[in-house]
């Protein structure tokens, strides 16, 4: 097994694991906290954001990042043969880094700033919920596609090659002179024997 194999296999595990840590907040967690009271939702939330920065989280988390920008490049220098769909793949896990640093990051923060059982934090929960929802949503399915990619640049290089049939000449000179029986009586092959003359009948003499 190859390096690039070793990595694209590493990036499509970690891209995996994030897509599904961020599927399991948009379809269950997050629908729970908001059927709890406000400030109750907002608490709980916090305690979970402050668990998830767990050193095993951020090995996968930012471990699956520094693989996904060293291997478009070495796919690009070597010509690997899925060396688009492992950049595809890249960019999409990337994309959805950046989501998480620029929006749900900065988000999370804001909600821990405030008290949330005050009008305050309750007024920034609702806030809160508008816009890190949308924002979990497009980074699972920006995961989800990368392990698509990086599963279809894997299966890039299995694909046997078709097969190429060789010239007709190719194959005749392969195969040697072929030896043709000339027919009776053609030409081919050598001059033609004479065949008997047809002898005219000597001219009878008068008998007296």
């Amino acid at each position: 097994m190859t390096l690039i194999r070793i990595l694209t296999f590493a990036a499509l595990t970690g891209s995996a694991l994030m897509g599904g840590v961020f599927f399991a907040y948009g379809n269950s967690v997050m629908g729970s906290l908001e059927r709890m009271p406000a400030g109750q939702g907002a608490a709980t939330m916090n305690v979970v954001n402050v668990q998830i920065y767990n050193p095993l989280f951020m090995l996968i988390l930012m471990g699956t990042g520094l693989v996904c920008l060293v291997l478009p490049v070495l796919g690009l220098i070597q010509d690997s043969p899925g060396k688009w769909w492992s950049l595809t793949g890249s960019v999409l896990y990337l994309a959805g880094m950046m989501i998480t640093t620029a929006i749900n990051v900065p988000l999370n923060d804001q909600l821990a700033a405030v008290d949330p059982t005050t009008p305050e934090g309750a007024a920034e929960w609702s806030r809160f919920l508008t816009y890190w929802n949308p924002a979990n949503n497009f980074r699972a399915i920006a995961c989800t596609l990368g392990v698509i990619a990086f599963g279809l640049a894997l299966t890039s290089g299995d694909r046997p090659e078709p097969a190429t049939t060789k010239p007709a000449n190719q194959v005749q000179r392969h195969a040697g002179p072929q030896h043709v029986r000339p027919h009776p009586g053609s030409t081919y092959g050598g001059p033609q024997q004479p065949g008997p003359r047809h002898q005219e009948p000597a001219p009878r003499r008068d008998q007296r």
